[in-house]
């Protein structure tokens, strides 16, 4: 009777943080668009910072969305690859035909001066740029036209420090990463808005960051970041710590990513979950306590009938439910209906991963197998 209400608690409990994450989501004006006002002034001048290493399949369309952004001041793009003989200088060097009259160059920025290569690719381009406002991308992120108009917009009003976007998995091609889709698409989102109802982000999501020169001299420059694994989460952190905003912004834009089978998306899962507990190690052992399938599972393993069979099968459909329409939301597609089993599969399989977090702190990254400091920092193992 006392394990039955425990796990019955633990399952209750599961399902109103599940409520709350998803209000906290609907609630947020994903994808809106404030109405154009008559500007003043012209858009200040940005540069666009772009390390890359490698490419694929989607990697030109990627890089072609930002050189097609609707800006109505001037752009400065740098592009960067640690070699020369990286494809992507190929690539790059494709689109700087394509269009001659745009601002932009190939850097080739040598050999990583710290564990983390991008980061160190940043340290040169930022080093190259002209403008004093910096808008930072990852390799495989495709905008809208309109993403570098709405983030800057959204930087101009004083004390904001940084503007980030919520991305998502664009091409799901293979069922590891329509599992990790999940993740993304329907949990990670939603689980940010749920932290800032709590308190104001103290943190910033990787995909776009826009923030000025002189802030990021404040805590050091790129340079204080290079052996950092997480270096998104450590900007937005380390300016949040100097009384810096971090505003989020209603654009989403598309990560699009090869094909990956279940080893290399489990040890991507991974390592994002040592990434987190490291940099939030509290909150995200508490984390499990939001697991809405787990605890539900174990409810019905205990008592697989009456109060409890109905009331761990609600929890269940609600977890399922909330979820679709979170990935709805975010995607602006229908829900796929027919991969909804995935959805507990998930929640399971993340708890492994919970676990795994705890037990070690050796991730793969970029090719290279690199240790994980307690202080977040990178160690080549």
């Amino acid at each position: 009777m006392l394990l039955n209400l425990i796990l019955g608690g633990l399952a209750l409990l599961s399902l109103a943080l599940t409520l709350w994450q998803w209000l906290a989501a609907r609630r947020f004006p994903l994808h809106q668009r404030p109405p154009p006002a008559a500007a003043a002034r012209p858009p200040p001048a940005v540069t666009l910072l772009k390390p890359l290493k490698g490419c694929d399949a989607a990697t030109e369309d990627c890089l072609r969305s930002w050189f097609a952004q609707s800006y109505g001041g001037p752009v400065q793009l740098l592009l960067g690859v640690a070699e020369a003989a990286d494809p992507a200088g190929e690539v790059v060097r494709r689109l700087l035909r394509e269009f001659p009259g745009h601002d932009a160059q190939l850097v080739v920025c040598g050999p990583p001066a710290g564990a983390n290569a991008k980061v160190s690719q940043l340290v040169e381009l930022e080093r190259r740029a002209k403008h004093d406002l910096l808008v930072i991308s990852d390799a495989d992120v495709r905008a809208p036209v309109d993403c570098l108009a709405s983030v800057v917009a959204q930087l101009q009003p004083p004390g904001v420090g940084l503007v980030n976007c919520f991305y998502r998995l664009a091409n799901p091609a293979t069922l590891a990463m329509q599992w990790e889709a999940i993740a993304i698409n329907a949990d990670f989102w939603s689980q940010v808005l749920q932290s800032r109802s709590l308190k104001p982000l103290d943190f910033a999501l990787g995909a776009v960051m826009a923030t000025r020169r002189p802030l990021l001299a404040e805590i050091g420059g790129f340079s204080a970041l290079a052996d950092c694994l997480a270096d998104d989460y450590q900007l937005g952190h380390r300016l949040a710590r100097r009384g810096h905003q971090i505003a989020l912004s209603p654009v989403v834009v598309e990560c699009w990513s090869a094909p990956m089978g279940w080893a290399a998306v489990w040890k991507h899962q991974l390592r994002w979950a040592r990434t987190i507990r490291v940099c939030q190690p509290m909150p995200y052992f508490f984390s499990l306590l939001s697991n809405a399938t787990l605890w539900p599972v174990l409810w019905l393993a205990a008592q697989p009938a009456g109060p409890a069979l109905a009331g761990a099968l609600g929890c269940l459909l609600i977890r399922v439910i909330s979820a679709l329409d979170l990935e709805r939301r975010l995607s602006r597609r229908r829900p796929a209906y027919a991969r909804a089993w995935l959805v507990p599969v998930k929640d399971l399989l993340q708890t492994v991963i919970w676990l795994l977090a705890f037990l070690g702190n050796r991730v793969e990254w970029r090719g290279q197998r690199l240790r994980l400091r307690s202080d977040g920092t990178l160690a080549r193992a």
